[in-house]
């Protein structure tokens, strides 16, 4: 074919779009034109980044010349652009699934045979190398009748940095259209056509943004019974698919890249498992070095079944033949999709009925399902005051009297419906792990995201929890006690990301005080209790049978009772604070971390790592950490500043609150140790 026969132009610009790109450009004979996108600018980052052209909409991308469509949207738009894209007279090859509703796609395959054009579908893993060759096995008949195939596959989806939510978080039955599509297709293709489909689904936790992260399904096909199971909490995440057949079992991991076998033999029962044993695990070892190998020669790739299947479409345009995946079978794949999918969202919108909001409440808590935030809530329940709890995740049980609200603090959406009608909010939410992405957008946009809220609709009075970590602790060292008026962290990037985060949200609330906002700012220490350990990092490690104590153990640890943090965002709360005050809230009894152990028994076993060795191994760990481009977990001056011996004061916190410790760390441990 001539270089002016095929020209393709890019609908979508996220993430799958940059290897359609690399796929078309390792054509010789297809022209890149461009790329388009709704948001113009995110369009004309890609354009930027792969030197190619950006472009306002797709008719300008038509009018320049592109006559074949790669249609990258979100699943929702594929019907809508590929049929718009049929009617400028463009081929098509959809991102999967082709549609969200069998309709949609056979209108696309009824135009693109009404207007003499190709209409196609991305199942790249039929064209994944691993997958192939489990086919060609599969039809040569080595492996006999193919009687069922199991498909297991884990996934992450990447950090949630705030804004607007993504697709696979905002749309409960995405995850199942993401992925399930693949296994779908695959089982069509080992099994035969698909019969029935029963799905099954739940909540676990392991991505708290995904209304649900497990998923199962059951499928009778016309040859036999399939199954997949999809997980965003099993680690480590796998790619794999065993087929069981009548004369063999083949088991195809997609991650690692390898095949293993077991056959049937005329061999005894006891000597075939060794035979089979010893063949399972020795093709591993050839396919997994050689895998590497292809991949570091760039003979395999990542999305390498897409690459292959984009290079078959336009040889496919080119000869005049038929689609690599025909649009009537990617429907039937559509239908079963949806009927679990929809089934999902279905009983996931029951589920949310149950939770109607009031049009006003005395108290919203954010952070409501963390220790702090849902210790918050059962005290306001037993003060007998309305409270409205702002969660990610529906709670298995629910406690009686209080109004749930569902959502990521970093949508801002979703927190200006929490914040709706609530006179006072209690901020506690925030990110707890994971890197900076997450914490920038569960803390920082999540911070900002409740000021704008409570600015919109008039909150009378904003209790934000903070932290005693935005303080300069190394800095502080020598200097006296650490009060209110301590120096903030200068250097927060090396503290790491939860202290930046904080750092950073506190100084949004104070920004928001000095412009009107009316509000209050709390510094909790150390806090312990109701599920917050008291023995952490700060005051040993327990490693093989001994604990070990960084420093001489005389660190003061400015410890503070969960009960007794409850009360100061009360009395905070209670007093009406609403001028950007500062508290801390630490306990006036000064334990150390020796006294920490000796308070829970742990008397012996104990092993003190002098300072001067910590602070040489923490200077030792940025050298290869550096080379690698990444900071150091045990960098020098985080250890500086997680050792800096300090003296912790709240004196803002009697005089403005008229707060005391009321439990206390001595009766606090006891707590603890009593329920352990």
């Amino acid at each position: 074919m001539s270089s002016q026969r095929f020209a393709a132009g890019m609908v979508g610009s996220g993430n799958i779009c940059e290897f359609h790109v690399a796929a078309v450009r390792a054509l010789p004979d297809v022209r890149l034109v461009g790329v388009t996108d709704l948001d113009m600018k995110k369009a004309e980052a890609a354009a930027a980044k792969w030197r190619t052209q950006a472009f306002p909409s797709l008719e300008a991308l038509v009018a320049a010349g592109a006559n074949v469509i790669h249609v990258l949207t979100p699943p929702s738009a594929h019907a809508r652009v590929a049929l718009e894209a049929l009617e400028r007279s463009c081929h098509v090859l959809v991102e999967k699934p082709v549609a969200e509703s069998v309709e949609d796609a056979l209108a696309i395959d009824a135009l693109a045979r009404k207007k003499g054009l190709t209409a196609s579908v991305n199942h790249s893993l039929l064209y994944d190398p691993q997958i192939r060759r489990a086919l060609d096995l599969v039809r040569s008949g080595s492996l006999g009748q193919v009687v069922s195939v199991d498909i297991l596959r884990g996934s992450e989806y990447p950090p949630y940095e705030g804004g607007p939510l993504p697709p696979h978080y905002r749309d409960t039955g995405y995850p199942f259209r993401d992925l399930g599509v693949h296994c779908l297709y695959l089982l069509q293709a080992l099994l035969g056509p698909i019969e029935d489909v029963a799905g099954r689904w739940s909540s676990i936790g392991g991505d708290p943004n995904l209304a649900f992260d497990e998923w199962r399904a059951l499928v009778r096909c016309q040859r036999g019974l399939g199954q997949m199971q999809l997980s965003w909490n099993s680690k480590p995440m796998q790619s794999q698919i065993i087929i069981h057949g009548t004369r063999g079992v083949l088991r195809v991991d997609l991650f690692a890249m390898f095949h293993s076998r077991r056959s049937a033999t005329p061999l005894p029962k006891a000597a075939e498992r060794l035979v089979n044993a010893f063949t399972d695990s020795l093709q591993p070892l050839v396919d997994v070095p050689l895998g590497v190998w292809k991949f570091v020669r760039k003979e395999v790739q990542a999305y390498q079944g897409l690459r292959d299947l984009v290079a078959d479409y336009y040889r496919r345009l080119a000869d005049g033949g038929l689609p690599p995946v025909a649009i009537q079978e990617a429907a039937e794949v559509v239908r079963w999709v949806e009927t679990v999918a929809r089934a999902a969202e279905a009983d996931h919108a029951a589920k949310l009925a149950q939770f109607p909001l009031s049009p006003r409440v005395e108290v919203l808590v954010t952070g409501a399902s963390g220790s702090l935030g849902s210790a918050v809530v059962r005290r306001l329940v037993a003060e007998g005051k309305p409270v409205r709890a702002f969660v990610r995740r529906i709670p298995s049980s629910p406690l009686p009297g209080v109004e749930y609200c569902f959502g990521n603090l970093g949508d801002p959406f979703a927190v200006d419906r929490a914040v709706l009608g609530a006179t006072t909010v209690i901020h506690v939410g925030a990110a707890m792990k994971g890197g900076w992405p997450e914490h920038l957008g569960g803390t920082v946009v999540g911070t900002q995201n409740v000021i704008d809220a409570c600015r919109k609709h008039g909150v009378s009075q904003l209790v934000h929890i903070s932290s005693m970590s935005v303080i300069d602790w190394a800095g502080s060292s020598g200097r006296g006690s650490v009060t209110e008026d301590a120096p903030l962290e200068p250097r927060a990037e090396e503290r790491g990301a939860y202290t930046r985060a904080k750092l950073e949200a506190e100084k949004r609330v104070r920004q928001a005080a000095q412009e009107g906002l009316r509000c209050v700012i709390l510094r909790p220490g150390q806090i312990f209790g109701g599920g917050i350990a008291l023995v952490n990092g700060a005051v040993a490690r327990k490693v093989g049978g001994r604990w070990l104590m960084l420093g001489d153990g005389g660190l003061e640890l400015p410890l503070v009772y969960i009960d007794d943090v409850v009360d100061a965002t009360l009395a905070a709360m209670n007093k009406r604070l609403h001028s950007g005050e500062v508290i801390q809230i630490v306990d006036n009894e000064h334990l150390t971390q020796e006294d920490v152990l000796v308070a829970v028994g742990a008397r012996e076993g104990i092993v003190k790592v002098p300072r001067a060795v910590v602070f040489g191994l923490g200077k030792l760990s940025e050298l290869p950490f550096g080379a690698l481009g990444r900071p150091s977990p045990l960098a020098l001056y985080r250890l500086q500043s997680a050792l800096a011996k300090l003296h912790y004061e709240s004196g803002r916190a009697e005089q403005l609150l008229g707060w005391k410790p009321r439990v206390g760390v001595r009766e606090g441990i006891r707590r603890v140790c009593s329920s352990t």
